[in-house]
């Protein structure tokens, strides 16, 4: 596939990676996070508000360092690049990886069913490590298969345990168990389990050995044994057998799947049952992938601690199987299984229509154009599989739903305020700097610490109304109080109207000096 192809896909997402604010939960926290880590002087080891933080190993949070050293700040466009770029190359490992089997034409169905499936594109948009785990995973995995297929080079053996460990480096120990696993069942399929010390022999095991046994050594000199202890048993054994937080059922990827991929479950999971039942996976590379999808399904459904997103890696699985597989395949359920989304794709815009007003954010044109995009393109690819071409209908609809992410990101100015911190922070941090006030506070809503990425100092949560009252009265203070709290309490909507505020999207901004 060429490189314009590439180019394309990420120019149409680029307004949301310019104009959007930081999700408060997570982005603002890794912000909040790396803040503290850069002004105590910590590399190995991390905290947040001053509590121990071992949940994610530090190469995510040393880019984040990288580009405030490059950018002076945070800038969203300049760490959007640590998730959409490793997105890109997964899909071109895939598309590499397929490139003997399928035309140029069906590798572009595999790129824009991959870029659009839900969670892929959503770990691509947000600040997250799961897709650099991932690009590291396939890196992994495909690294094998040249070794097993007989294309490998010399540096291979050295490459595999080395993407091994920075997927481990990037998220944790998923990053380890994926490919390893994959490849167990993958010889064990064909047979040939003896072959296993091959690819994992004494040089693999010392490299890997040798790159963790590096970072283990920096956590042990900077934080001592309770982080390294915290890290290698509360993080990720007490994890998989009964997690402190995540704890799912075994089940739960049965039904998350649906939606991780969607437009596109349908599809994959309906081509991949008719290929197994007429036997169609014939080649080594289709039952490598399937090898990766049961093996990785399996024992993630074991682990006791589960979320959406740790499916991740399977996604491009799913997609370049489907591409594999679809073209051997001639039952009407395909075309049937494309139908469902397409339809529902085109159902959507005239729901949104309707219920717009019933989100709590400001207006926008742009929300109308994004609509009527969105209903244009899957109307269109409802006529493209009317006239039985399919291919061309999953084109349509994918780059509707880019088409649609485009036009609408240009809203996000107008939204930001309802949905992260930044412009309310900002705003309170200059009538802080005018007023002489020294003292933040917020009033019982989630995430609220992490203001200080804006604040420059910590926000103290106040959790009942008195506490608030009294620490108004005294002075000083910059009080943050979400609108629904305000609606719910009579008193506390009284109150605010005799007091010095502004009202920013969600929030009231309410301040006393010491006059």
């Amino acid at each position: 596939m060429k490189i314009e192809r590439y180019l394309i896909l990420l120019i149409l997402v680029i307004p949301v990676l310019i104009l959007r604010d930081f999700t408060p939960n997570n982005e603002l926290k890794y912000l909040s996070i790396v803040d503290e880590a850069l002004r105590d002087g910590h590399f190995f080891t991390f905290f947040h508000q001053g509590e121990l933080y071992a949940d994610k190993p530090p190469l995510y949070f040393w880019l984040l360092m990288l580009s405030k050293w490059i950018w002076g700040e945070y800038n969203m466009f300049g760490l959007s690049l640590f998730s959409i770029i490793p997105a890109l190359i997964s899909i071109y490992i895939m598309n590499k990886w397929v490139e003997e089997e399928t035309t140029t034409s069906l590798r572009w169905n595999g790129s824009l069913m991959l870029f659009t499936s839900a969670f892929f594109i959503g770990s691509g948009l947000v600040l997250r490590m799961d897709m650099l785990m991932c690009m590291f995973i396939l890196l992994a995995l495909y690294t094998f298969y040249k070794r097993y297929s007989g294309k490998g080079q010399p540096r291979d053996r050295f490459l595999l345990p080395f993407y091994i460990f920075m997927a481990i480096f990037s998220k944790g120990p998923i990053g380890f168990i994926v490919p390893l696993i994959t490849i167990l069942v993958f010889l064990l399929v064909k047979r040939d389990i003896r072959s296993f010390c091959r690819y994992f022999g004494w040089r693999e095991w010392g490299i890997l050995s040798g790159f963790c046994a590096i970072w283990f050594l920096g956590i042990y000199l900077e934080g001592g044994s309770t982080y390294l202890n915290n890290l290698l048993f509360h993080q990720t054994i007490n994890r998989a057998i009964d997690s402190f937080d995540h704890k799912k059922a075994f089940w739960y990827y049965g039904v998350t799947f649906w939606y991780s991929v969607a437009p596109w479950s349908i599809l994959y999971i309906t081509t991949i049952v008719i290929a197994v039942k007429k036997k169609l996976l014939t080649t080594d590379k289709e039952k490598l992938f399937l090898s990766a999808i049961v093996s990785t399904f399996v024992i993630l459904s074991l682990f006791s601690g589960k979320l959406d997103i740790y499916m991740l890696p399977l996604f491009p699985f799913f997609t370049y199987l489907t591409i594999l597989l679809l073209p051997k395949i001639k039952e009407k359920w395909i075309a049937f299984s494309v139908y469902i989304p397409v339809i529902a794709l085109t159902i959507a815009p005239i729901v949104a229509f309707f219920i717009r007003n019933k989100f709590n954010v400001p207006d926008s044109p742009f929300i109308y154009v994004a609509i009527i995009t969105l209903f244009i393109f899957s109307l269109t690819a409802c006529y493209l599989l009317y006239r039985k071409q399919m291919y061309r209908a999953i084109n349509c609809a994918a780059l509707g739903i880019l088409a649609t992410l485009f036009t609408g990101a240009f809203a996000l100015p107008r939204i930001n305020p309802y949905i992260g911190f930044t412009t309310m922070a900002k705003e309170a941090y200059h009538i802080c700097e005018e007023e002489n006030i020294d003292h933040y506070y917020y009033y019982k809503f989630r995430s609220g610490e992490n203001m200080d990425v804006y604040l420059k100092e910590e926000a103290i949560k106040v959790t009942n109304e008195d506490s608030l009252f009294n620490i108004y009265q005294k002075g000083d203070c910059m009080i943050f109080v979400k609108e629904k709290n305000v609606t719910r309490s009579p008193a506390l909507a009284n109150w605010i109207q005799q007091t010095h505020h502004e009202k920013i999207g969600n929030f009231y901004l309410i301040y006393s000096d010491t006059n």
